[in-house]
């Protein structure tokens, strides 16, 4: 595969989007940067403050959609947004366990040039799969 990516794709009322990877770590952070891309310009997001993110399931999309929630979360509750994401995925005693830095600052409505309030991850339409050369997530978040 190329390098990860994620492609925002057309949807009625929410916002879509796809992310590709060659593995689970870059995929959770290419699906991290999307959220962030679809609130705000994630470019202007400097990384002066930094937080800890921890999870641990046995189903890959379970903990996709809790680290994505928690994002969420911050964003809510501390005004952080984030632009970068240092992860790392592992497997122990058949839970994939979840292990992030994020790096960001407090959402600067004059700087970071607001877009749309991301209000929830849905589940409708959420996938995880191995696919090829590497894993692909869809993800519809509400506005």
């Amino acid at each position: 595969m190329e390098r990860p990516f994620h492609k925002f794709l057309d949807h009625t009322a929410d916002v879509f989007f796809v992310a590709k990877a060659d593995t689970l770590p870059e995929l959770f952070e290419q699906c991290a940067l999307a959220v962030e891309e679809t609130m705000v310009d994630v470019a202007k997001v400097a990384p002066k403050q930094t937080i800890k993110i921890l999870g641990e399931d046995k189903n890959l999309e379970t903990l996709l959609y809790d680290f994505l929630d928690e994002l969420l979360f911050f964003k809510d509750y501390r005004q952080l947004v984030f632009s970068k994401f240092e992860i790392s995925i592992v497997e122990k005693n058949g839970k994939f366990v979840l292990q992030c830095v994020a790096s960001g600052e407090k959402l600067d409505l004059a700087r970071h040039d607001p877009k749309v309030d991301v209000k929830a991850i849905t589940m409708h339409e959420f996938e995880v799969k191995k696919i090829d050369k590497g894993w692909q997530a869809n993800v519809i978040v509400d506005i």
